[in-house]
This record gives C-alpha cells, structure tokens and sequence, in this order.
C-alpha cells in the first residue's frame, strides 16, 4: 500500500507579512524553519522518497528531513504554489497590499483567464495537481513525504474529496470556499494512502 504524507512547508517571510520580491524564492521565518525541525524530527522511520516543489520555501522545509534521512532520494516535482497573479506587478509587495487583486481575480471566475507572463490559469492548476497524482501513482516508491504548498495541497484534496466533472466556473468557485474552509496551516497537512491494486487516492486526516 502507498501511504503519501502530504506537508505544507514552514512559515515564509510572506506568510509573515513581509514583502517578497520574487515568489519562488521567498524564505522561511526563524518560525518556519522551527516548524521544519519539527516536522523532520516528527518522523519515526525514513521514508523511501522525499519530494519537493521547486520553490526556496518548499526546499528548506524539506532539506530539514534530507538532513536526518541523508540516503533518502529527494527529488523537486512541479508542485509549486498556484501563481495566478503575474509576478512582475506582485514585486516588493505584501500579502495586505495584494489583497485586491486577488478578490479582481476569483471575482473574474474565469478558469482559463491568465493574469500574465508568469502566472497560470485556474486550469492549468488543477492539471498540475491532476498529474502530481498520476505521478504518485506511477512512482515505486510506497513511503513518501511531500513538502508543497497550502493551495496546491488543497487542489489536490479537493479533486479527490469533491471529484469535479467538469472546470469550469462553479468549480473554480468551489475550490476557492473549500481552501478558504480548509486552510492548513504551515508545517501541517494530510496523508494519501492507496492500495497495492491501484484503487483510487484515499484522503487520510487533515491538519495532523
């Protein structure tokens, strides 16, 4: 059986309300890091994969694990957060002062709208999190640790617990309420566990 624990990374500067300049590589907080020792040492065997999003913060949350499992494989998948607003007008900016673009954006509830060089579309979200499923799926790998981000980590838990049969506008409104109800908190996140025979994602306990 596949048991998949999925891991919001630690506290970023921006999660911190400090203005970040370039999104991906935004770093962690004394706070975050803090969290990522936790979450490391929370371990009580290694794991057979760690993987990871590109992005820094996502990195050195899981670099915190790397260190104690130092023969665990690690590899960067693109799970990185959900960049729906184009980056270069979001420079040295806050959380706060962003706040109205993206109320503009999901108020636009248009799945396939991009917001520019740099962003992705709804759409394109949701086929990110649609693969990185697939590729679980396919992986040898039965124990795996996932260090990603809150949104992607809810696209994922949305498509398996809301099952959409179709993109468009009502589901990209959905997802919006479900990752506001559900938000999770960094250092935190769920398990995926699946059968040896295949069957379908099996959602596990959220927020653990």
């Amino acid at each position: 059986m596949k048991r998949i624990k999925l891991v919001r990374h630690g506290e970023s500067a921006a999660n911190a309300g400090q203005a970040s300049r370039n999104h991906e590589s935004i770093p962690l907080t004394h706070r975050g890091l803090e969290q990522a020792i936790t979450v490391a040492r929370s371990f009580t065997k290694a794991p057979e994969l760690i993987v990871a999003s590109p992005f820094s913060r996502a990195q050195a949350t899981a670099q915190e694990t790397s260190a104690i499992f130092p023969t665990v494989a690690i590899e960067t998948w693109p799970i990185q957060e959900f960049t729906y607003l184009a980056p270069a007008r979001c420079v040295d900016t806050t959380v706060a002062q962003r706040r109205d673009w993206v109320d503009a954006y999901w108020a636009r509830a248009e799945p396939a709208f991009c917001d520019g060089e740099g962003a992705e579309s709804f759409l394109d979200f949701v086929y990110r999190a649609q693969a990185f499923l697939k590729q679980l799926a396919g992986h040898s790998a039965a124990n795996t640790v996932v260090f990603s981000h809150g949104q992607f980590l809810n696209a994922v838990a949305w498509l398996l617990e809301r099952r959409p049969q179709s993109l468009d506008r009502h589901a990209m409104a959905d997802w919006r309420r479900y990752e506001i109800e559900n938000h999770i908190p960094n250092g935190c996140g769920f398990y995926l566990s699946q059968s040896s025979t295949g069957a379908e994602w099996v959602l596990g306990h959220r927020n653990y």
